[in-house]
C-alpha cells in the first residue's frame, strides 16, 4: 500500500451521506436536488438512481474510477445529456436553455478558438453584449495570460490553453462552473496555475462542481466529494470526513489503489 493511501483511511461501515452543505447559501441556482437520475446506454445503466443534495457554495469533486459516470453526470446536470428518468433542479427549476447560460463548462481538453488570446475573450464578452477591454484584461491578468493577449490560442501550451478556456467561461459570468478533468496530463506547474483559477472562481461565489482522478487534487480543493461506483453514488461527504474516517468501502478500495 502507497504513503498515501496510509493515510487516507476510512471507515467501511459507514454510511453514505446524500446532503452535504458547504457553505452558507449565497448563489442563486442553489441548492441543487437531483432525484432519482438514471441513464442507459446499449443496455448498459451508466447511471444508477442517482440522489444528491447540493445545499452550500464551495468546490464539489466528483471522484470515482474510471468508467463510474463521474463525466457523464456532470454533463447531465449541465443539460447537456437528458436522463432516462429522474429530475434535476437548481434552486427549484428545472433546467432549461435561460438557466444553461448562468452555467459554463470546462472539458479536459482544452478548447480555444483560432484567433488570438485577447479575442477569445472579446468574443464572448461580446455575445453578452457586454465587451469591455477592462473586464477582458481583467480575466487574463488572472489567468496570468495578460502578456500573451495579441499571441495566437493555438500557439500556447496546453496548460495556458486550459487557463484561457477557464478564463473564456468565467466571462460568461456563471453561477456555476462545471470542470471536467482540467489539468489532465498536465505537470505539476500548469496544475498549480489552474488550481489557483478554481479557487480565485469559488472565491467570487461561483459553485464549482469538477471531475478529477486526482485524490490529492480533491484533498486540495474540494469542499465536498461524491464518490461514484458503477453509475451510483456511495459517498457524498464534505471532503475531511472522506479523508479522515468516513467513506464505503468502494471508495476505500479506490483511495487504496485497487481496481
Amino acid at each position: 500500500m502507497s504513503n498515501l493511501a496510509q493515510r487516507v483511511r476510512c471507515n467501511p461501515d459507514s454510511s453514505t451521506v446524500s446532503s452535504v452543505a458547504t457553505t452558507v447559501d449565497t448563489n442563486p441556482l442553489l441548492p441543487l436536488t437531483v432525484s432519482n437520475v438514471s441513464f442507459s446506454a446499449s443496455s448498459r445503466k451508466l447511471l444508477d438512481q442517482v440522489t444528491l443534495h447540493l445545499s452550500g457554495n464551495g468546490i464539489t469533486a466528483l471522484l470515482g474510477h474510471n468508467g463510474a459516470g463521474k463525466s457523464l453526470l456532470l454533463r447531465v446536470l449541465h443539460g447537456l445529456v437528458q436522463p432516462d428518468n429522474g429530475s434535476i433542479a437548481w434552486n427549484g427549476q428545472l433546467v432549461d436553455a435561460q438557466l444553461r447560460r448562468r452555467q459554463a463548462m470546462v472539458f479536459q481538453k482544452p478548447v480555444v478558438l483560432r484567433r488570438s488570446v485577447a479575442a477569445n475573450i472579446d468574443y464572448v464578452l461580446s455575445l453578452r453584449k457586454t465587451p469591455s477591454h477592462t473586464r477582458r484584461d481583467q480575466l487574463l491578468s488572472a489567468a496570468n495570460l495578460l502578456h500573451k493577449a495579441d499571441q495566437r490560442a493555438t500557439s500556447l501550451s496546453g496548460g495556458e490553453q486550459q487557463r484561457l478556456s477557464i478564463a473564456r467561461a468565467l466571462a460568461t459570468e456563471p453561477d456555476v462552473l462545471f470542470l471536467d478533468e482540467p489539468t489532465s496530463s498536465m505537470d505539476p506547474a500548469a496544475t498549480g496555475a489552474i488550481e489557483q483559477q478554481i479557487r480565485d472562481a469559488s472565491g467570487q461565489g461561483i459553485k464549482i462542481i469538477m471531475v478529477t482522478h486526482d485524490i490529492a487534487q480533491a484533498r486540495r480543493l474540494a469542499d465536498d466529494l461524491i464518490f461514484l461506483h458503477r453509475g451510483a453514488v456511495t459517498d457524498h461527504k464534505r471532503s475531511n470526513d472522506f479523508f479522515a474516517g468516513g467513506c464505503s468501502h468502494q471508495a476505500q478500495s479506490y483511495l487504496d489503489g485497487q481496481l
